[in-house]
């Protein structure tokens, strides 16, 4: 089954895009080739124009204060599980100690580097980092894959707070929701959404061996969903069969 997410916030939308960027740039960095290594800066730096944002951290804070809040609402209740929400509670308050303790703007480490930001300075123009342009750079592409490695993981280091905030924040979240199976009809479906809930997440499966593609609009009242094929021109079409998949909305 092939997973789609579509957020209902802006917040949301960006809690995503940063856990894709960090998804991504492990993925590099775990790899040998310098090419490989180039695109992990560059997924850096993509980080750190994601999360200049000036309220971000203190968000990511205020939502693990409010889960913490949450969590200890419940104890007490019958048939809690007390050692688990212990648990849950230890590492909200850790990756909230760990992001609290970032001094400064977000990935101010980074930007106080010149070295990385004469890179990334020139890594947005078209074969602007060649070896003539930045030598230290190309340079620094002919170390062992060990050492690449090492300064990419040393340079990471200040963001993972972040990233640790971001991946408890949206598996709460993701948890939240219960999977239910639903079928569009002529490769159309809607569904009201309850007025007392507000719902920030959208999961959906599908079969891939259908060929069909989402198109997931939605709000706090609505969400609607177009199942598209492409033709052979790769234009999207509405399928007009019926058909059927998991929906899953998280509040």
């Amino acid at each position: 089954m092939v997973l789609y997410e579509y957020p209902f916030n802006e917040s949301i939308r960006t809690m995503l895009r940063l856990e894709h960027l960090f998804d991504r740039l492990g993925t590099l960095m775990s790899r040998d080739m310098a090419l490989d290594h180039h695109f992990a800066l560059v997924t850096l730096f993509e980080i750190l124009d994601v999360a200049s944002r000036a309220d971000l951290k203190s968000d990511l804070l205020k939502e693990l204060e409010k889960h913490k809040a949450q969590f200890n609402a419940y104890r007490g209740s019958p048939g809690l599980d007390e050692a688990r929400l212990d648990e849950v509670i230890a590492r909200i308050d850790g990756a909230f100690q760990r992001l609290n303790a970032l001094s400064g703007k977000t990935g101010a480490a980074l930007t106080a580097n010149d070295w990385l930001m004469s890179i990334r300075s020139r890594i947005s123009i078209p074969g602007g980092t060649c070896e003539f342009d930045l030598p230290a750079y190309f340079h620094w592409q002919q170390l062992l894959p060990v050492r690449r490695r090492k300064d990419l993981m040393q340079w990471a280091q200040s963001l993972m707070p972040l990233a640790e905030a971001l991946q408890l924040l949206l598996g709460l979240l993701r948890d939240s929701g219960t999977p239910h199976k639903v079928a569009a009809t002529a490769g159309q479906f809607q569904q009201s959404l309850s007025a007392g809930r507000t719902y920030q997440l959208l999961r959906m499966r599908i079969d891939p061996s259908l060929g069909l593609i989402p198109e997931i609009t939605g709000h706090r009242l609505m969400v609607s969903i177009r199942l598209m094929r492409q033709d052979e021109e790769s234009r999207l079409k509405l399928a007009a069969e019926d058909t059927s998949f998991e929906l899953t909305l998280c509040a």
